[in-house]
């Protein structure tokens, strides 16, 4: 895989040019950025900006007027490679906080493994009824210690109206439900997303995590996808390079709170 070529198809598809993530949400562009307006549950953020040193305060104040008068948070999705080279303290001084830095990855899905190997026991269920949606959403609460209320309402609203955007399966252990993964679809890019793969702490240490990617893996070969990608916390990034996944850059969360 060459480095460059893929962060350019990466930047291209997945940010310049990326369609909504969503239903009830909307992709703009604003000058040199790009942002999403979510539904009453979903994402909203800038995910892409083409800026210089003259414009860059004017660009993040319009964003601050803009979802402000929304009533919204909002996350600028900020990548290493984004210009100019001090987007970060810009962004500081205007007032958003930064998360975690994760590590973005990209695998070929034809050059990932899509045999699915589990514990004794342990099984795949699809999620694709509302009943199915509370499974995944109870891993999510137990694995990241987070609440769930938007996950879930961002489930249900996929599974309703655009069940082809997005996959989600829940690994089932002695009736409970163990650990959860979805994989979000981008028709007309070619990439795939891997989003919420957790498993509870008994579980975990047991290849579940390892199953859970070759199953989406093997689920986006057979829907016609390229490639998959990740924002991968420190925890994942290393079992992802042994799975054959590649870092092309750093993403860092920047939120805003009116």
């Amino acid at each position: 895989m060459d480095h460059e070529s893929m962060l350019d198809l990466f930047d291209r598809r997945m940010r310049r040019d990326v369609p909504a993530d969503g239903p009830g949400a909307r992709v703009e562009r604003s000058g040199d950025v790009v942002r999403q307006v979510g539904a009453d549950s979903g994402w909203n953020g800038v995910v892409w900006s083409d800026l210089t040193p003259r414009t860059a305060d004017a660009a993040i104040a319009e964003q601050v007027r803009y979802f402000t008068a929304l009533g919204r948070e909002f996350e600028w999705k900020l990548y290493a490679h984004d210009r100019p080279d001090d987007l970060s303290e810009r962004l500081t001084a205007a007032g958003f906080e930064p998360g975690p830095q994760e590590s973005l990855m990209v695998a070929r899905v034809g050059d990932l493994a899509t045999r699915i190997e589990l514990p004794d026991g342990v099984r795949l269920h699809p999620v694709t009824t509302p009943a199915d949606v509370d499974l995944l959403a109870a891993v999510h609460e137990e694995a990241f210690g987070t609440g769930a209320a938007g996950l879930r309402e961002r489930m249900h609203a996929q599974l309703a109206s655009h069940p082809d955007t997005v996959h989600a399966v829940v690994a089932m252990a002695e009736g409970l439900p163990v650990s959860a993964a979805r994989m979000e679809l981008y028709p007309g890019t070619g990439f795939a997303g891997l989003w919420g793969g957790g498993t509870v702490a008994s579980w975990r240490g047991r290849g579940i995590y390892r199953a859970l990617i070759a199953h989406r893996a093997r689920i986006a070969a057979e829907r016609g996808y390229d490639y998959l990608q990740v924002d991968a916390s420190s925890m994942s990034a290393p079992i992802l390079a042994r799975l054959g996944f590649v870092r092309l850059s750093t993403t860092t969360p920047f939120m805003y709170r009116p």
